[in-house]
């Protein structure tokens, strides 16, 4: 009988088991599930002062905390995947995000809270482990398309996340978002351990404490004056203190890293042109994806007497914008096509583009619902097709030993651009309001210039995008010997 590279029966891999077709679309449950963390608490983020009995700039740091720990444990758990193991990185995860959820879901203490969503936060480390294995364990012809899948999902969850947190918000307790949230982590907890084979392939080496740590005290001093400038005030002490602290930290660490031997990030393979390209995309894309997910849900709500709010309920605003989630998930099948025939590269301008007209569009339709509906489907047919194709354009350009490493960087990128968004955003419409009888609301400029400087982000990513060279082979994308890994094979041993 032949066999092979792995010495195991070639006619094993010829007919897929029903556990191996479930891989793909497994993963991706786990991405939608940890994705949901980001936009969990928006339909109550107006009510967490009064929720957790604290001040609006104490209440804040519930969000805070979650974005924090999430830029932090992407790069973090994408190299320990690499070095010991995708699969178990995967579970650690997932089990942090249910056990934040749990402690979120028993509490109206501010601090314990905040713990609860810092630890929820960290279950977003599970997206590059979790792209590595379909990397290493998926046959390479269907690696590309399951890529695009759990990456849409990351859209999705977040985008679902909003009218599904609104009507429970309105019709329940608000802790039971909290224990919806460890339900969905612990059915992908189970889901993996039954479907999911470990990744036979390790990265030489050992972990870089001192490297985690340096990235990690860089990324606080980054992001946190990125959340909170606008409360601080941009110019203040602290908020400068700390963008001051972040350009030092950040370079010394990047002095260490290019010097260490098995360093937490390759800053060496980061600085090639299709890597750093795609990564500067990237962020171009979680601005312009957080955006609408900010901006939209609060135009929708502004009551009708201002004169150009819509007047729709929490959960009604929810509604009009879940099909930014939906359209985001239907995209998939579409970008699958264009990536085989065109390329990566093709489909993240063609979504980049498409994101700016929707933007565009969102200009001069903003008075009424069902305008609301127009512009979410046409950003999430872009953002559908931007997000997709990120990982195919990082994972063909890096060794198979990198790929968590190197989507975990990624994925920090997209997290730099949310952060961004939302200091750009909240500065933007907080300077910008306007008061009706007793209610207080952003205006309509207000609005448009948020979606204005969408645009132009749109615009840069696209320009970036334009630059990366073409990918349209799949043969880079996976190993040989990795195709022919059956899903009940034990991984094999590698030395390290």
């Amino acid at each position: 009988m032949q066999r092979n590279t792995l010495g195991q029966p070639a006619q094993e891999t010829t007919r897929p088991s029903p556990i191996r077709r479930g891989i793909a679309p497994v993963l991706a449950f786990s991405a939608m599930s940890v994705a949901v963390m980001q936009t969990l608490l928006v339909p109550v983020i107006k009510d967490l002062p009064t929720l957790l009995d604290t001040t609006p700039g104490n209440a804040a740091w519930v969000m805070t905390a979650t974005l924090l720990a999430a830029a932090i444990a992407t790069p973090i758990m994408g190299r320990l995947g690499d070095l010991y193991g995708k699969r178990r990185t995967l579970l650690i995860s997932l089990a942090v995000m249910a056990a934040g959820s749990l402690i979120g879901a028993f509490t109206d203490n501010l601090m314990i809270m905040i713990v609860g969503r810092a630890l929820q936060g960290f279950g977003l480390g599970a997206v590059p482990p979790a792209l590595g294995l379909m990397r290493d364990v998926l046959p390479a012809h269907k690696v590309r398309p399951a890529m695009a899948l759990l990456s849409s999902a990351v859209g999705v969850g977040g985008g679902l996340a909003l009218p599904a947190a609104a009507l429970i918000a309105q019709n329940a307790d608000w802790h039971a978002l909290f224990l919806c949230s460890a339900l969905m982590a612990a059915l992908a907890l189970l889901l993996i351990y039954l479907v999911v084979p470990e990744s036979p392939l390790r990265a030489m080496g050992r972990f870089d404490a001192i490297g985690a740590a340096g990235l990690s005290l860089g990324l606080v001093s980054l992001l946190l004056p990125l959340t909170k400038g606008s409360t601080w005030g941009w110019t203040s002490p602290t908020t400068l203190g700390l963008f001051a602290a972040a350009v030092v930290i950040l370079l010394l660490w990047g002095l260490f890293e290019l010097r260490h031997t098995a360093p937490l990030v390759d800053l060496r393979t980061t600085a090639r042109r299709p890597v750093l390209l795609a990564n500067l995309a990237t962020i171009s894309v979680g601005f312009v994806w957080y955006v609408v997910t900010l901006a939209l849900p609060q135009l929708l709500q502004i009551p009708a007497s201002t004169g150009y709010g819509p007047g729709q309920s929490m959960v009604m605003a929810g509604v009009l914008v879940a099909p930014l989630g939906l359209t985001m998930m239907a995209t998939t099948p579409l970008y699958s096509r264009l990536a085989a025939r065109y390329g990566p590269k093709a489909t993240m301008v063609l979504g980049m583009l498409i994101i700016a007209i929707g933007y565009t569009a969102g200009l001069f339709l903003m008075s009424a619902a069902w305008q609301a509906v127009v512009i979410t489907v046409v950003l999430g047919l872009g953002s559908g097709l931007a997000f997709s194709s990120t990982p195919a354009l990082i994972t063909g350009a890096v060794d198979p030993s990198e790929t968590s490493a190197a989507n975990g960087l990624n994925n920090l990128m997209r997290s730099i651009g949310s952060s961004s968004s939302s200091a750009v955003v909240g500065m933007v419409l907080a300077n910008a309001t306007t008061r009706t009888g007793s209610v207080e609301a952003p205006t309509l400029d207000g609005f448009r210039t948020a979606f204005l400087i969408a645009i132009l982000a749109a615009l840069a990513g696209l320009a970036l995008a334009a630059f990366l060279p073409s990918q349209r082979s799949t043969r880079q994308t996976q190993p040989d010997n990795v195709e022919a890994v059956p899903a009940a094979a034990e991984p094999r041993p590698i030395q390290r």
